[in-house]
């Protein structure tokens, strides 16, 4: 009989620790909604600890989003687990979430401690959480560079503590698809009280091989993969919820499982997780890469002609793509557009319509179509916070001839204030940055810039993302608009903002506890 597989998202928790992915709690909130839609178990809403941010963003999921169990990471630390208590206590389906390192080079360098401790800090933990919390997870940190009969003791006597899962995660990406296989394997066959909870793993991409470890952890008995979508996650990533999920579905015949996944908001939660964060999906990604279904070479479109599966193993609607047009016209009134936004997991109040149709109206006029993409940057856009700017953009200036350097001039707005500052440059963008960064007074390092077409045609939204660094600061810009000048000013302008509004909440919060940003 085939066996459900627990999907165990954590695009909010791991995924968000990227480098600059950074959401704030009304984009998360926007995210944990279509998560639901496309009913993964559990949603891993953030690390309450971490900062007051993190735990009012967990706070509200946990209170707002229905459907899934909404989960919280803390350290094997009493302080920890009482704060994710606090912070998701109030979701209908609460889990607790603590982990300790256990190879070698935790237990003995990082902590300092022996290998008997550290096990005593675990069972701790997970005791403490039982009292608190129903449903409990204990992660072995580092678990596939862990002494095997190390983490079988873990493992034994954290299930005895009353953990319900057990996750053995590949922290840094170093196993490979047999050995992964073969220490679950070894788990099944040398813990006593195994069956009295779920295995789940949760793999990193470092050698690529993360998708293959999760898959072959299922084929040796986990119950349940921790994943992110698009395979978002800090270094080189998590294992891609997709990929994990389409696998299980395409190649039932050999996992025996599946899982409850909504596979047709796939598509959907993908695009919605690239524009939230700022990173691009690339062309070739499986699943939900723009090229995943395409067909290119002459043999390829002459199978497919003739029957479709001759090149396909997927049928892109499973997954929901659509190339679905949404043009302004008679029947295209506020009630047919917030109709389209909630079929790609928008929920929007009616006071919000106004604004956001505003924003549909500016780019229909400038566009023959509007597709599905446009709307998810209109989306975007419409839910930023105004109030939460520093620096508004009021006019952007440019001139440009061949022989002679680029000028911008821009004039910016903050608090009633207006600034006009104009540069020159090697190039348009580069004088636009300037000028900016003189307005503001923000000198930043920008160590990407990437820009591309949001749909097809050459009237298409151009997208402009940035990454920049001030100090130890690092953070993304985002920004679309048919003139991509100005998509590149807007891009540049919200990492400023975005950086200045996090130096100023760490100033009015105080020193922040030293947290490690990088568990599992």
């Amino acid at each position: 009989m085939a066996r459900k597989i627990t999907i165990f998202d954590t695009t909010l928790r791991d995924g968000e620790q990227s480098p600059g992915a950074n959401m704030d709690t009304t984009a998360k909130i926007q995210l944990g909604r279509q998560l639901a839609r496309l009913n993964v178990d559990v949603i891993e809403a953030g690390f309450p600890i971490s900062s007051p941010e993190d735990f009012d963003a967990v706070s509200r999921i946990a209170q707002e989003v229905k459907g899934p169990a909404i989960a919280g990471l803390a350290r094997a630390l009493p302080k920890d687990v009482e704060r994710c208590w606090e912070a998701v206590k109030l979701s209908d389906k609460p889990r607790i979430h603590t982990f300790i390192g256990t190879s070698k080079v935790h237990v003995e360098r990082r902590f300092k401690k022996t290998e008997a401790e550290v096990l005593q800090m675990a069972v701790d933990a997970v005791t403490l959480a039982c009292s608190l919390c129903e449903d409990v997870e204990f992660s072995a940190e580092d678990a596939m560079r862990t002494r095997l009969e190390y983490l079988r003791d873990v493992v034994e006597a954290t299930i005895a503590a009353g953990a319900k899962t057990i996750n053995v995660p590949d922290t840094v990406g170093y196993a490979t698809p047999w050995q992964i296989h073969d220490t679950i394997k070894y788990l099944f066959e040398n813990v006593p009280n195994i069956n009295d909870a779920t295995i789940s793993v949760h793999c990193h991409d470092d050698l690529g091989m993360s998708v293959a470890n999760s898959l072959m952890s299922v084929r040796a008995g986990a119950g349940q993969v921790e994943c992110t979508v698009n395979g978002l996650g800090e270094r080189a990533g998590n294992a891609s919820l997709e990929e994990i999920v389409m696998a299980i579905r395409t190649r039932a015949d050999e996992f025996d499982a599946y899982t409850e996944i909504e596979t047709t908001e796939i598509m959907n939660t993908s695009r919605m997780v690239s524009m939230l964060t700022g990173f691009v999906v690339q062309p070739n990604k499986a699943i939900v890469g723009a090229n995943a279904f395409a067909h290119e070479a002459g043999i390829h479109q002459h199978g497919m002609i003739q029957d479709r599966h001759t090149y396909e193993i997927m049928l892109p609607e499973d997954v929901g793509l659509s190339d679905s047009v949404f043009t302004l016209g008679p029947r295209s009134g506020k009630h047919g557009l917030k109709k389209r936004l909630e079929d790609l997991g928008y929920e929007v109040p009616d006071d919000e319509m106004g604004e956001i149709y505003e924003r549909f109206v500016a780019v229909a006029d400038k566009k023959r179509q509007v597709f599905d993409a446009d709307l998810h940057v209109i989306m975007r856009q419409a839910t930023r916070v105004e109030a939460s700017e520093i620096y508004h953009l009021e006019e952007l200036k440019t001139e440009t001839a061949t022989g002679q350097d680029p000028t911008a001039e821009v004039t910016l707005t903050r608090n009633g204030e207006t600034i006009t500052k104009s540069a020159s440059g090697n190039g348009p963008v580069n004088s636009i940055y300037q000028a900016i960064s003189a307005a503001t007074g923000v000198d930043v390092e920008l160590y990407d810039y990437t820009i591309r077409s949001v749909t097809r045609g050459t009237d298409a939204l151009g997208e402009v993302t940035v990454r920049v660094k001030s100090g130890d600061g690092e953070t993304t810009g985002k920004a679309a608009s048919v003139d991509v000048l100005e998509a590149s000013a807007l891009a540049y302008l919200n990492a400023i903002n975005s950086l200045l509004l996090t130096a100023r909440a760490h100033q009015a919060q105080g020193d922040e506890p030293e947290i490690d940003r990088h568990p599992l």
